[in-house]
């Protein structure tokens, strides 16, 4: 999967089938299809300024109580017409980067770094460069890992042919 700079208007999940496994591509689940077809450089389908916590829910996949972990966790600031909680625009996009972030296995307070960096006013600069910098560590220890279980997984190829001769003698 390719890890772009996180730009607001960007494909919520990167979700596209050649980033998903045969099988999800195959069978997407619908939060998988909602949530790969949420868009942020256009509106949602019903042209909306503010969304309920059913309308994210529902959109990105995840449920009401992740919606309110993240704003616990102050990533995400709706405001409250009585008790209810009125998402923005700014916050569906933040939800986003969330989401996105977190698929490709960035910590919650890496992606706070990130977002938090949007706020600079610089032109996004700062953020692009810290968002480029940690995709780029991610694929590198990504890539190692990769490294490590194709040796592992030779070595144990190379055990069973090893115990499967010895088998065969008597």
């Amino acid at each position: 999967m390719i890890c772009s700079a996180f730009p607001i208007d960007v494909y919520v999940k990167g979700m596209h089938c050649s980033a998903m496994s045969p099988s999800a591509a195959r069978h997407p689940s619908p939060a998988t299809e909602m949530s790969a077809s949420a868009h942020l450089d256009r509106p949602d389908s019903a042209q909306r300024e503010s969304f309920t916590i059913s309308d994210l829910a529902r959109e990105f996949g995840v449920t009401a109580r992740a919606l309110r972990f993240y704003e616990d966790e102050g990533l995400i600031a709706p405001s409250r017409n009585g008790l209810s909680r009125i998402y923005s625009k700014r916050d569906r996009a933040r939800l986003a980067w969330i989401m996105r972030a977190k698929n490709v296995g960035f910590s919650l307070g890496e992606i706070r770094e990130m977002i938090d960096l949007y706020d600079l006013d610089d032109g996004r600069m700062e953020q692009r460069r810290v968002t480029l910098q940690r995709c780029r560590e991610k694929i590198a220890k990504l890539s190692q890992q990769k490294a490590d279980i194709e040796s592992s997984i030779s070595e144990l190829k190379s055990f069973i042919a090893q115990v499967e001769a010895t088998e065969h003698q008597p």
